[in-house]
């Protein structure tokens, strides 16, 4: 299964170390594969680097796509924490 939605960086520092660094480890308790793409850039969504990469500030907009057998519960984890501005708001 693939699931695939787009959300708007809301907290202050955009996606920055700390932030990134929650979105790895929400993904990385799933099994299903994550992509985070901006501005047509892809990176892994489980590679802390890969997400720094894309530079991201408040107000981007990020594409999520995630593909496996729990893709619909990684995106609903992921997607709160996006939308919830990584606890910073």
């Amino acid at each position: 299964m693939t699931e695939s939605a787009e959300f708007r960086l809301v907290n202050r520092l955009g996606l920055h170390a700390r932030a990134a660094a929650q979105l790895v480890q929400t993904a990385n308790r799933f099994k299903a594969d994550v992509v985070v793409a901006k501005d047509g850039e892809e990176v892994n969504g489980k590679s802390i680097m890969g997400l720094l990469m894309l530079a991201a500030p408040v107000g981007s907009l990020l594409r999520v796509t995630v593909t496996g057998t729990d893709a619909a519960e990684a995106m609903q984890a992921i997607g709160a924490l996006i939308n919830d501005g990584f606890g910073e708001r």
